[in-house]
């Protein structure tokens, strides 16, 4: 297992699950920033996914994982930022060809949507996987900037 540095964040949906991957990642040996939030009070997706995009772009971390309701909100929001490849997974084989085919470097998941062993699942995966390369996916990474 390569130990890495994560950063985690989550909208007050993802609160809970968050927490508990946190504490996973963290016994499996990860560094793991969290960049909040630290409540179930309603907030803003968009300032989470913000936090983790200068996290990833600033390189205080290799990879992140986003957490809201359904991952759809906050999986838009870090992709507007230059530089964040945020994939949302709701399974093994889409958090693994989101590493391996597009080089994700931002894990998205809805905790109103899957479980945490799905997510538990879907985070060893993308963790696992490497990016393919190659011209094929290299040249669709390129034109996405």
């Amino acid at each position: 297992m390569t130990v890495r540095t994560l950063a985690i964040a989550s909208d007050h949906a993802g609160i809970e699950m968050k927490a508990q991957l946190k504490t996973w990642l963290g016994g499996l040996g990860h560094e793991v920033i969290d960049l909040g939030t630290n409540g179930t009070e309603s907030v803003d997706y968009p300032d989470f996914a913000a936090a983790m995009a200068a996290a990833v772009t600033e390189g205080r971390a290799e990879r992140g994982v986003l957490i809201c309701g359904t991952g759809i909100g906050i999986s838009i929001a870090a992709n507007r930022h230059p530089g964040v490849r945020a994939a949302l997974a709701h399974d093994m084989t889409t958090a693994r060809l989101a590493r391996g085919h597009n080089d994700a470097n931002v894990l998205a998941l809805g905790a109103r949507v899957i479980g945490i062993e799905v997510a538990k699942d879907c985070v060893a995966a993308f963790l696992a996987t490497e990016f393919e390369g190659g011209e094929r996916h290299s040249r669709r990474i390129a034109k996405m900037g």
